[in-house]
């Protein structure tokens, strides 16, 4: 496995040397946020832009600028204006799309504001925006023209917050650039989201491949407090006024604590450099969220808050799926059985070759039964992604399923560690 690694890395390097060098052809040193509603329901989708943000630094990867992976549900790309050279893109998830799998959004129409970010371009470039329906096809949303000398981008608003080095202190395009955000710590217990962001850094560094890695990462976390304490709870009808607005019960699920204010919380990400964001909610109850290139979240007094920071890490950073399959969720129809689900840990068999098929023993059956001989193998252990039936995840238990075995399988593992050196060679 090692080896393979290694081989990886090579691959990566040599396909490094040539992006770096388009990277200062195309852009500078600062980031360019994109804010932008998406609105609709079930069955519809519309955007429309709302601002653009000149940010200080660009803290992603310098090298791999065009998305090789596939990952997302969306994505964007950036091209030369009137051309069809594709110079960066990204792929990415959000609330909007989680929402319309919900009973809600059979009956009503919702909007959400979203951000992308990207390297600061030096001359004017089109932005295509992509959605993948439920085939799995990328469907153009919304095109923009930008000239990055157009005075109505606007400066990144500035706050007098300090900025806390939980850890690391590498060049950014060389890390994997973490920024902890608080939520509902008043002024008084700054402190204590102090101890949290070591907390997560110490939660963060016991678990492989992490562990291994860990000199490939910078946290970061800003000093923004909340006028309350804790965090919002609709059912109890507790209603907080924190930082960036958490609140547990997003789409009727008790413990999904998510935020629907994506404007403060990309203006305080926006203070440092940044791949990821983490936001700590300030509260005993368990919950929490990760969606992949968007933002995670994680209660920080629970008994189970170190494997939710992880758990949720694994979608928001890694594009882990849920390997769980129990009925109480909120969503309908999350996955079509009938095409391969873009997540590297789940599969629905339709095109397991692209999968961990060259990970299985030979004489391993597929599918896999729920039999304790097969504990300690790689398989395809059917329950996965909501669904007790069609999908699949690689191992009996992973920290992507419950907190049992408080390990990633190999197949996660693996993925992790591929996006790390993804952001890092």
């Amino acid at each position: 496995m090692k080896k393979l690694f290694i081989l990886i890395s090579i691959l990566f390097a040599t396909l490094a040397a040539k992006s770096e060098s388009d990277y200062y052809t195309y852009f500078t040193n600062e980031q360019l946020r994109i804010d932008y509603y998406i609105f609709g329901n079930a069955d519809t989708c519309t955007y429309a832009l709302d601002k653009y943000v000149m940010e200080p630094i660009w803290g992603g990867t310098r090298n791999y600028l065009v998305d090789s992976l596939g990952y997302g549900d969306y994505l964007f790309e950036v091209m030369l204006h009137d051309s069809d050279v594709v110079i960066y893109s990204r792929g990415y998830c959000n609330l909007f799309g989680e929402w319309q799998t919900t009973p809600e959004a059979e009956l009503v129409t919702r909007g959400f504001n979203e951000s992308v970010i990207m390297p600061y371009p030096k001359e004017t470039v089109d932005v295509v925006f992509y959605m993948r329906d439920y085939n799995g096809n990328m469907i153009e949303k919304m095109s923009l023209t930008i000239d990055p000398n157009n005075y109505f981008i606007q400066d990144a608003p500035k706050y007098s917050h300090s900025i806390l080095n939980v850890y690391g202190d590498f060049a950014p395009e060389k890390a994997v650039d973490i920024v902890i955000l608080p939520d509902g710590y008043t002024e008084e217990e700054m402190g204590k989201f102090v101890n949290d962001c070591h907390f997560f850094k110490e939660c963060l560094f016991s678990y492989e491949p992490y562990t291994s890695y860990q000199d490939r990462f910078n946290i970061r976390a800003v000093m923004a407090p909340s006028r309350d304490s804790g965090i919002t709870i609709p059912a109890d009808n507790v209603w907080k006024n924190t930082a960036v607005n958490c609140s547990f019960y997003t789409f009727d699920s008790e413990r999904y604590c998510m935020s629907y204010d994506n404007q403060s919380i990309r203006n305080l990400a926006g203070q440092v450099p940044y791949d990821q964001i983490y936001i700590l909610a300030n509260t005993s109850k368990y919950g929490g969220g990760g969606i992949y290139n968007f933002y995670c979240v994680s209660s920080t007094d629970d008994h189970f808050s170190s494997d939710v920071i992880i758990h949720e890490f694994g979608h928001g950073f890694a594009g882990l799926g849920d390997e769980y399959y129990d009925d109480s969720g909120s969503y309908e129809e999350f996955y079509n059985l009938s095409i391969e689900p873009w997540e590297p840990n789940i599969t629905t068999l339709v095109d397991f070759d692209k999968k961990w098929k060259d990970m299985i023993k030979k004489k391993t059956p597929v599918p896999t039964p729920d039999d304790k001989k097969y504990i300690d193998e790689i398989g395809v252990f059917e329950g996965g992604g909501y669904e007790p039936k069609g999908v699949y995840r690689p191992k009996m238990d992973c920290l992507m399923k419950t907190f049992n075995g408080d390990t990633f399988c190999e197949v996660c593992n693996k993925a992790i560690e591929k996006m790390i050196l993804y952001y890092t060679e």
